[in-house]
């Protein structure tokens, strides 16, 4: 999948305004997501994503903190920490940024391997695998 194909689904998904807007949540998801998963799924992720996509997770996992370490990757935060994160980057509601994690994991499930996809949707807990497209088709019954 075209960098250009994954902002227009995102744009269409989420009902956004424009394309700036799309890349906005495309970049605040992407950039979280590298937070949250451990560095080497966060390298393969990269490697499947078109380049302009993948430089979101890379410019997070390669950057360094303001004392000059290396910056966390695979932090150990829950949904709340994820939307709240998601919410700084892209200037939004927690309760948008839930629905634009739903709707970039959406994405990434159709661009990437399904494999990727299990190992990416393996890797989070429970409260944020249920944003991706695997993790509601697993949700049990109400």
């Amino acid at each position: 999948m075209r960098y250009d194909e994954m902002i227009r689904k995102v744009q269409i998904l989420a009902h956004l305004p424009d394309r700036e807007s799309a890349q906005s949540a495309i970049r605040s998801v992407l950039q979280t997501l590298a937070e949250r998963l451990p560095a080497g799924l966060a390298d393969h992720l990269a490697a499947q994503l078109p380049h302009d996509a993948a430089a979101h997770i890379r410019a997070t996992t390669e950057s360094v903190t303001s004392e000059g370490r290396p910056r966390e990757v695979g932090e150990p935060f829950d949904l709340t920490a994820f939307a709240g994160r998601v919410a700084v980057r892209a200037e939004t509601t927690e309760d948008t940024a839930l629905e634009y994690c739903a709707v970039v994991l959406e994405v990434l499930d159709a661009a990437v391997s399904p494999e990727e996809m299990r190992k990416l949707t393996d890797a989070l807990p429970a409260d944020i695998r249920e944003l991706s497209p695997a993790g509601r088709a697993t949700e049990p019954p109400s």
